[in-house]
């Protein structure tokens, strides 16, 4: 459920970085607060990845805080777009949760400024920002109105649930993971059974995923990543306050206040692309492996080429400059320039391809040889 809407930015080298959040992260951050480990029966991993699958939740609502700190370079801003991306992917953000089954969710971005919401209630979607006083309506197809996460496709896929980060994590499940359980926790006050995924791939940049799993109820908790070397987690989501009760019906029923612009959008169009599916319909991007070495390759020609718009404003000077300050590096692959964080390693060649992951440069080389 994520909080706000973008536009692809800098075509690949933003995206990846910020989708590897959810199987990656960046530069160590502080934990959430650790209470005493509490004492549960003991469950195997086969029977928790059972729970996670079979749990039935009918309502919920809470506050959720996510953690994280990407250490993306300069250059990251300068695309366009990117900074809603970014503004996500580094610090800290506190979100409130309601859930009132598939069609009825809410999730609320709350900061110093102002607040952002999305709003899914049956066939209306409506997007609010306080700053700006505006609103934004658009009416699901039929087929779409009580579909999980219709209402937040296409946009960051940063997760902003530790719901929405364990269903990722858990779809990347494949032989290439080891599974097991680690220690018991207590998570906004609740028993929790914990989780953990790790690659078995030593190209990945990824040590460990920890999913603490709510006792009683079966949902996840809270979602935490560890970098390789690392006993800190670079990204976490969790719960600080849950409650697992049906939310009112008053919270997913929203009035435009006096004064606000409100901007009416086209119904869905059934061909639009999913993200999930733009590497493959875009014929200039692939993707290389899978599982959590996959490496994305874009090749980028004319005005969408990092540094095209150089001659022509302040703004593509500014990230031209930011390029040419990146560790430049060769080899029987080519020649180019490198960024990388703990977790995200972005390739740029001269031959105009961009590649990324949540790999060591190592395997981008590779994946530029071939």
């Amino acid at each position: 459920m994520s909080v706000l809407s973008s536009r692809p930015v800098l075509r690949w080298v933003v995206p990846v970085a910020a989708a590897a959040t959810v199987i990656g992260g960046g530069a160590a951050i502080g934990t959430f607060a650790a209470e005493a480990e509490p004492s549960l029966p003991p469950r195997t991993a086969a029977q928790l990845l059972v729970d996670l699958q079979t749990s039935q939740l009918e309502g919920l609502s809470g506050t959720v805080v996510q953690r994280a700190d990407l250490g993306l370079p300069p250059i990251a801003g300068l695309a366009a777009g990117a900074n809603e991306i970014a503004a996500l992917a580094t610090g800290t953000h506190t979100l409130r949760v309601w859930y009132s089954g598939p069609e009825r969710q809410r999730v609320a971005l709350l900061d110093t400024l102002g607040e952002r919401d999305i709003i899914h209630n049956g066939r209306d979607v409506w997007t609010w920002d306080s700053r700006a006083n505006a609103a934004t309506h658009r009416t699901l197809g039929q087929d779409a109105a009580g579909k999980p996460g219709a209402a937040h496709e296409g946009a960051p896929e940063l997760p902003s649930t530790p719901q929405e980060a364990a269903d990722l994590a858990l779809a990347a499940i494949d032989p290439t993971t080891a599974v097991s359980v680690g220690r018991a926790a207590t998570v906004a006050g609740r028993d929790a059974y914990e989780l953990v995924l790790e690659p078995r791939d030593k190209a990945s940049l990824v040590h460990q995923l920890r999913i603490a799993i709510d006792a009683r109820e079966h949902v996840p908790l809270r979602f935490e990543v560890f970098a390789t070397g690392s006993d800190q987690p670079a990204f976490e989501v969790a719960f600080t306050q849950v409650d697992f009760r049906r939310p009112d019906a008053d919270q997913f029923t929203f009035n435009p206040p006096p004064g606000a612009t409100v901007k009416e959008e086209t119904a869905d169009r059934p061909d639009a692309p999913t993200r999930r599916h733009e590497a493959e319909q875009h014929p200039q991007v692939r993707t290389v492996g899978t599982g959590w070495t996959t490496v994305v390759e874009a090749r980028v020609d004319g005005a969408d080429a990092p540094g095209a718009a150089g001659a022509k404003s302040p703004a593509g000077d500014e990230l031209a400059g930011a390029l040419g300050s990146l560790p430049a590096v060769s080899g029987d692959w080519g020649s180019g320039r490198l960024f990388t964080t703990k977790l995200v390693t972005v390739l740029l060649t001269d031959d105009g391809r961009v590649l990324a992951g949540a790999v060591t440069p190592e395997r981008l080389y590779e994946v530029a040889r071939g």
